[in-house]
This record gives C-alpha cells, structure tokens and sequence, in this order.
C-alpha cells in the first residue's frame, strides 16, 4: 500500500497543533488523514476503548507523546486501516508500507504492535529521485521507506534477481578453460551449525559448523568437477558458481536500480503519486505467486493492479475517488483489453438511479466525477502538472489525462472534457461536458451552447440527474450538428443524457477516435491473466 504520506510538508508544519479543528464538508481526498478533527476523534477512541490492548495502549500512549496534531491524525488513521489489512492478510502474506522519512519511524512502531516486532522483515530504501531539496545545510532527500511485515513465518517469499553488471561480472574472475566460462569461488562452510552435516571428506576434515551440503550432494560436485580443493588438509573446500548459470545478484534492501517516472515516460499517465511499474513488479514477484491475491488499498491509478494482472496474479483495488476508478478502467482496456463487468468487478458505483441521487446527495463533486466517466470524460482540473494548452491536446500530440482531485470551483460552465481526433491532420477536437446534480432548465443547455462557441469546441454533451424537460431538448437540437470530416458524418452538436439513459447503456454519438486519458501502453502478461476487483 501506498498511502497518502505528505511528503511536501515541512516537518514543523506538521506538529502545528490543532485540536478541535473540523475538515471542510468539501475536501479533496485523504486530506482529512492530516486533520485532527472529530472524525479523527472517534477513530482514536475506538482504537483505544475497542482495539487490542496493546494496539490501544500503543496509540494511547504516542497521542500523549506526539499530541493531537496533524502526524498523530495520520497515525490514528492508519493504524485503524493496518489492523483491518492484518486481519484480512493470509498466513502466508506479506505487507509492503511504502512511506518517507517524516513518518516511516511512527509507522514502524505502530507496525511493530500490530503484526508484532518479530514479524518484521525488512525496511527497503527505494531511491526514488536525484538529489533534491536545500542541500545547503542537510543532505538530500533521495529516498523512500517501503516496510515489509509477515502475518507469520510461514510467508511466501522468492528471491529477486537485479541485472548483472560490470563489477557483477568481475566477481568470475577464474576459468579452467574447459568450455564451462568463468567461475566464482564460492564457500561450503555452513553459517549455522549443523551437527548432521559434520563429516570429513577426502580426509578434509568439516568446518566448525558443519558443511552446507550433505555428502551425497558433495560426491555429486566433486563428481561433476565442482570442487576446489586447497593444497593443504588444513585447508577449507570450496565450490564453483558458474556465470552462465546464475540469473544475477539477488537484490538486498537498498534499490536504487528502478528510476522514478519522469514526465516523458511511456507509462506515465499524468497521476501526481504514480510509481514505476518496476516497483511493484518486484515487489509481486518477491511475495506471491501466479494465482495469489494482491491487494492495494490505495490503488490510485493503479500501478498495483496492472502489475498483478501482468504477472498472472489476482487482484483487489480500493480507492476512495471515481475519478481514480476511472482511470483504472481506461488502464486495464488499454493494457490488456480487459472490459468491466466481463473480465473484472467494480463494487461502490452507483448501478440505479437511487443510489446515483444518494451519491449526488452525500459528495456532489464525487458525482460530477463519476457522471463525466459514463461518458469517458476527463474532469477539468487536478494536479498543476497536468495543466494543458486550454483543453486538451491543441499544439501537442493529443494524450490521455487524469488526475486524483479532479477540479473544484470556477469551470467557466465545463465540468470535463473529451479530446478526440477525427481527420488525417492529427489535429485535436473537444467535445465539452457538464454535469447538474440539482434542478435544470432550458437555460442550462444554452448555457453549455455558448461556452462550446466561446471555447471554438466541436460539440457539447448536457448530463443531468433529473429527466430533461422538452424544452431543453429542442435547445439542444437548435444547436445543430458537427460535421466529421475524417467520417463524412454528422453528428448532434449538442446531445443531452440523463443518468438514467447512461446507466441503461446510452452513449455519446461522436466520432469513434477518444484520447481523453493518457493512454497506458500494451502489455502482454507473464501468465494466464486473472480475474480482479476495483
């Protein structure tokens, strides 16, 4: 899991205390993990008079240490998702935190309490990026933290293997000339003792531990011309690791081998906390096996999830946001051609008119989200580093965005946006979208007329959760069409959809060319490709 860590706050900023404080009816997702509010409050008190005991006294007693500040919100908050995971996690499983210096310790301690000191495997120190930061007076900030804990010590664990390099290749620095290639001196020497594994050999007596191998197995080296026997019985037997038979070094906890994702990268889809499929893939194939089921909690834009259904894995997908959903589905059609309902499950959309009114009601933002995806459009909006030339795609070659927070506030009357390219030239059409969750009227359609001519867009698509009344309809056929060139078509220059029409399979009539969402690349699975769950 990669959880929301707050890596661009300062440290002081923090600590600010601010007990009492309420999170806006309105925020953007997992912000409020930063927040003392009464949320926060209810959480803590749950924790400490329902959890385990030494879950509460854990969290009791860091509230009392750190106070009731933005980290111990944080901290409070995760350690109700950590115990939820450890209970739902197999005895065969494994827990990958992925987090940053200003938190990992906090983490560790509360991971520590709920999966227990000696579940602990490691702390990986993935560099993520070039020295960054005021290196003026500290050093600069490269890393992450990513915390890997068992549920037992029955865990399912296979090594990893980096890419040989140069000083790699030194290593073989003998060779015998006899067709076999260059080979490594490697002990026999047992690093525990093995009392059943003390014997002499060739009147070689055993090391103090006894050997690694049982004297079958050194029969079969020696037989094999594997043996490297010293000039003198006091000496130690040794044996010979072939370069040509080794995958590579195994991969210890620092990695610095996977680079972060830079902006031109081919699999980047503009997602401000995407990571490296790399990243992930290792991760997978250290801990499960093809058939296993991988989980990601805060799947995002779904890095876990592309991974898994790579490499031939299960897979479960948690995010809080439709936005994020969205761009998962676009990713599975673009990467493996999978199709929801066919090949994998979404659970928490809205499938009925009753529960889009509710999710209107609750987080009308949420539903402008999720409305816009029905029609495969990009929300308007979101992080500063996917800002393009007006739209979509005008003087660049057109790509497929999104983003996590979507936009909230002004929208000049344009809530998202499909980019789409229909003639030989390349050039970038848009077809502008609005979403009304309240009570519409013939204005509302005129409205999105004009902002379609102010915005010089090929047409406009008018998406309400009540009926629209036959007046808007008309204004939407007064409009007129948008001629294709690339089809020799015309199309409904305006169209109009309730929520009703698209959850019963309604679509926009546009030429068949999308770009709205950075498209991810094709990938050919390892194994058979798996079933899975958003």
């Amino acid at each position: 899991l990669d959880p929301p860590f707050n890596s661009n706050r300062s440290y002081n900023v923090l600590f600010k205390d601010e007990s009492g404080r309420e999170a806006d009816a309105q925020i953007t997702a997992f912000e409020d993990t930063w927040h003392w509010n009464a949320k926060t409050e209810q959480t803590y008190h749950d924790l400490v008079t329902l959890g385990e005991a030494n879950v509460s006294a854990m969290i009791s007693a860091m509230r009392q240490f750190i106070g009731a500040n933005q980290m111990m919100a944080y901290l409070v908050m995760m350690a109700a998702r950590l115990v939820e995971l450890h209970r739902a996690l197999k005895p065969a499983g494994s827990l990958y935190l992925h987090c940053d210096p200003t938190a990992s310790h906090y983490l560790k301690i509360v991971l520590d309490t709920i999966f227990r000191p000696e579940n602990f495997a490691n702390e990986i120190v993935w560099q993520r990026t070039a020295v960054k930061g005021d290196v003026r007076r500290k050093f600069g900030d490269v890393h992450d933290s990513i915390l890997r804990y068992t549920k037992s010590n029955q865990y399912a664990f296979n090594s990893v293997f980096a890419e040989p390099d140069g000083e790699y290749h030194d290593r073989f620095k003998f060779d015998d000339n006899n067709g076999r290639g260059p080979y490594q001196s490697a002990p026999l020497d047992s690093p525990n003792p093995r009392p059943n594994l003390t014997y002499e050999y060739k009147g070689y007596p055993p090391p103090t531990n006894g050997w690694r191998v049982s004297l079958e197995i050194m029969k079969q080296l020696d037989s094999d011309g594997r043996l490297i026997f010293p000039p003198t019985k006091d000496g130690r037997i040794r044996r010979k690791v072939y370069l040509h038979e080794q995958q590579g070094p195994k991969v210890p906890d620092v990695w610095t081998d996977i680079p972060p994702l830079q902006g031109s990268a081919a699999e980047r889809l503009g997602y401000p906390t995407q990571k490296p499929l790399a990243l992930l893939e290792r991760i997978i194939n250290a801990s499960s096996n093809p058939g296993d089921v991988v989980l990601d909690p805060f799947c995002g834009c779904g890095t876990t999830v592309a991974a898994a259904q790579k490499l031939g894995r299960q897979w479960i997908g948690i995010d809080i946001t439709h936005l994020s959903i969205a761009l998962q589905k676009y990713r599975l059609k673009d990467s493996f051609g999978l199709d929801e309902k066919k090949d994998y499950d979404v659970r928490g959309e809205p499938e009925d008119l009753p529960s889009a009114q509710q999710l209107a009601h609750d987080d009308r933002y949420q539903f402008q989200w999720w409305a816009l995806s029905l029609v495969k459009a990009r929300p308007l909006g979101g992080a500063p580093t996917l800002s393009l030339p007006r739209f979509a795609g005008e003087g660049d070659a057109p790509r497929r965005v999104g983003a996590k927070t979507g936009k909230k506030g002004a929208d000049r009357g344009i809530d998202g946006v499909i980019t789409f390219i229909d003639d030989a030239s390349g050039k970038a059409k848009r077809a502008l979208a609005q979403v009304k969750s309240g009570k519409v009227k013939s204005g509302d359609v005129r409205d999105l007329r004009g902002a379609v001519e102010r915005e010089g867009a090929a047409m406009g698509l008018f998406i309400t959760l009540e009926t629209p009344t036959r007046e808007m309809e008309r204004e939407a056929a007064s409009a007129g069409v948008y001629h294709s060139p690339g089809w020799d078509k015309d199309y409904p220059k305006l169209q109009i959809f309730s929520i009703a029409e698209l959850l019963t399979g309604k679509t926009v009539n546009m030429p068949p060319s999308s770009v709205t969402f950075k498209q991810a690349g094709r990938v050919k699975p390892e194994a058979n490709e798996q079933p899975g769950l958003l």
